[in-house]
């Protein structure tokens, strides 16, 4: 698992920005990045005030939700999860068609 993938992760589905959550956290917005870009590796104290700021714990943290999914499933996952509102509202009413 990559862990700085994971923050920003969650941080962008918890709709933070990065100043946001670095605030939170008690960090600067450069560690962060340097977090998410795994330039730098959080120590588990940086990590769990990073779980509590966007309201998780560690073992959500680590865990996979989507591992037992099949892999086109992870994948469609994957792209759904960097879609701007407008993109996903579009996806979404794309889905809706299809599925008539």
């Amino acid at each position: 698992m990559n862990i700085g993938h994971r923050i920003k992760q969650i941080r962008i589905a918890k709709g933070l920005q990065g100043i946001q959550l670095a605030e939170k956290v008690g960090i600067t917005n450069v560690y962060l990045s340097y977090l998410e870009n795994g330039t730098k590796i959080p120590s588990i104290e940086t990590l769990q005030k990073i779980c509590d700021a966007l309201g998780i714990t560690l073992s959500e943290f680590f865990m996979d939700e989507n591992a037992n999914l099949p892999p086109e499933y992870q994948e469609l996952i994957e792209n759904v999860k960097v879609l701007s509102p407008k993109q996903l509202e579009l996806l979404n009413e794309f889905l809706k068609t299809l599925r008539q």
